[in-house]
């Protein structure tokens, strides 16, 4: 009996050894940001929106969604994406591809909004500096800088359980 309790126990040792050689070769996941600041926000007019998409370290991709304001492309809907945007803690920035002459640079910051839970509207806010630029027919470049506030859509409570009565 008791040269079967000692084998039981080298067995168990000798599987436990196994077992944390195999987890210690195993690759650990990159850390996530304790937010997840991505979703889809407001723009600059109602029916504009800018779609944030944060990816591993910092790097954001998106688009800004918005209505054509020349006289070419009035009313249109036009999709901008993202050359370049970046995340470093708070602070987000990114810049657009150009469309119709038009595009959009931004320098701020994301900040807890009035929504109590992260399902509801303006849970997150994007503060900042909005730059639009625009080339005209002669191909002469000009800016107009603004300050700006964008709230995240209300996001899908899909995790939540339904309330019934």
């Amino acid at each position: 009996m008791k040269d079967l309790t000692v084998v039981a126990v080298m067995v168990l040792l000798f599987s436990s050894l196994l077992a944390g050689q195999n987890t210690a070769q195993e690759p650990s996941a990159p850390a996530k940001p304790a937010e997840d600041y991505s979703g889809m926000y407001t723009f600059l007019q109602d029916g504009e929106f800018v779609q944030v998409t944060v990816e591993d370290e910092g790097r954001v991709t998106g688009f800004v969604s918005r209505y054509g304001d020349l006289d070419s492309d009035k009313g249109a809907f036009l999709d901008q994406f993202f050359k370049q945007g970046k995340l470093d803690g708070k602070k987000l920035s990114f810049t657009t591809a150009t469309v119709h002459g038009v595009w959009y640079d931004f320098k701020g910051t994301v900040e807890r909004g009035e929504g109590k839970k992260v399902v509801d509207e303006a849970y997150y806010v994007l503060k900042g500096t909005l730059i639009q630029y625009s080339t005209d027919a002669n191909k002469k470049t000009s800016s107009r800088s603004r300050e700006v506030e964008f709230k995240r859509f209300p996001q899908d409570a899909g995790a939540e359980p339904e309330k019934r009565d």
